[in-house]
């Protein structure tokens, strides 16, 4: 192999296994999947403005902690809080977990939150921040019990 390849395959070996590092899973694989799946829809149907979805990922007795907020209540309290307010519109939403840990019928996931809205107005702005969630087994699927998060970054910082 030539020194060329040599620092390209060490390298690739670096990168990937910093990325495995900043990473913790502990729990059984197809249940991992499972909450990083729910994960990814999540923010799908928050883009999306699927409003009654995200309520449904929820447990019946699901409470969301929202930064500088009182804790919310209900699968009901919870969708109306999702709803945007007329003319606003989510432009991306991410969320990349730190950890992942399942413990029987329970997990729990933290890790950091990013996203961008437009306004009425057009005026972009971008946040970000921390969360945690704790997930509970509900028959074959995971559901939110307990969503925390906060910021991180300015609010309402402009792009």
């Amino acid at each position: 192999m030539s020194a060329l390849k040599k620092v390209i395959v060490l390298g690739l070996m670096l990168c990937f296994g910093f990325h495995l590092m900043a990473q913790n899973y502990l729990g059984p694989a197809s249940e991992i999947e499972k909450i990083l799946q729910n994960s990814k829809a999540f923010s799908a149907y928050y883009v999306n403005g699927e409003v009654e979805e995200l309520a449904n990922f929820y447990t019946t007795e699901g409470k969301i902690h929202p930064d500088r907020n009182e804790i919310v209540e209900s699968v009901a309290a919870i969708q109306k809080r999702w709803t945007l307010p007329i003319g606003m519109k989510t432009l991306a939403h991410k969320i990349t977990p730190a950890e992942i840990r399942i413990e029987e019928e329970y997990a729990y996931d933290y890790g950091y939150y990013e996203g961008k809205t437009q306004a009425e107005d057009g005026a972009v702005s971008t946040w970000k921040g921390k969360y945690v969630i704790v997930w509970r087994k509900v028959g074959e699927d995971w559901k939110i019990s307990s969503d925390v998060w906060d910021s991180t970054g300015a609010p309402n910082e402009k792009n």
